[in-house]
């Protein structure tokens, strides 16, 4: 038998077990970096579609421009305004909303200059507060059906005959120094600032629609002001100044409950 001829199976060299190690070792990276990239992708896709939901239907973040707020909100105050209001969460007096600038109160302040495509995909996504000029925020003074006047007796404002206390407003402010008494009509709300000396609300605006804002222009309610960081903390909306104020039934705008005068109350 030639069994001496028989070469037995060549058993495997070293070399070739390095090769194929060699081989696993260097496609593990490549499939940990593509696993990696991938997960970053899926974060920050995720990220967005989070933040495009809470910015579309729960907050969005506003740039405070002006003084027209103080001392509630400052100049350049990010706030976080509530989406829900007024569609599901309503809106009440004392709130401090943001409305969308729908009758030109605004048509004398500069225009801000174009953000750049960076900053408005930032705006869009709810990483950057708005900061254009076509919001405007106030505090509400009157619902629909309320009588709002100024003043009573002793310089306050009245609201359904109740005379109120309003502790938000600006040191040294008046409660208004424009005499006017104004019916809000269905549909409408009565708006002023808390720096009522140097607030263009309802009061300067009664050529157009009689001062009153549209409900259904309103933004939302500012709930949180997010920065700077020292200011961190909730927006005072204040309903307790109205607990007395009882509700009217509203009516259709009729001009002739409007009256407005430029006479103020130091003359």
């Amino acid at each position: 038998m030639n069994t001496e001829n028989v070469a037995p199976e060549p058993e495997p060299s070293k070399n070739q077990g390095e090769a194929v190690g060699d081989h696993q070792s260097k496609g593990a990276p490549r499939s940990t970096f593509g696993s990696w990239v991938k997960e970053i992708v899926i974060v920050v896709v995720a990220a967005l579609v989070i933040s495009t939901l809470v910015k579309t239907f729960l907050f969005r973040a506003y740039v405070i421009p002006s003084g027209s707020m103080e001392n509630t909100l400052q100049v350049n105050d990010r706030v976080f305004v509530n989406l829900l209001a007024p569609e599901v969460m309503k809106i009440h007096r004392g709130d401090v909303v943001v409305f969308k600038d729908e009758q030109g109160w605004l048509e004398d302040q500069p225009k801000t200059a174009p953000a750049g495509p960076v900053a408005d995909l930032l705006t869009f996504v709810g990483l950057r507060a708005d900061d254009s000029t076509q919001h405007l925020v106030k505090r509400v003074i009157g619902m629909p059906g309320d009588t709002v006047e100024c003043c009573s007796v002793d310089g306050k404002i009245k609201v359904n005959g109740v005379a109120i206390d309003e502790p938000y407003l600006h040191d040294g402010s008046a409660p208004s120094d424009v005499k006017f008494k104004a019916v809000v009509p269905k549909g409408k709300i009565w708006v002023m600032g808390d720096h009522r000396d140097d607030s263009a609300d309802s009061r300067a605006h009664p050529d157009q629609q009689g001062g009153f804002v549209d409900m259904d222009a309103v933004e939302g309610r500012g709930s949180l002001i997010a920065w700077p960081i020292g200011r961190f903390g909730k927006v005072d909306n204040s309903p307790e100044v109205f607990d007395d104020v009882k509700d009217r039934k509203a009516k259709v705008y009729d001009p002739d409950q409007q009256r407005f005068s430029n006479e103020t109350d130091d003359e």
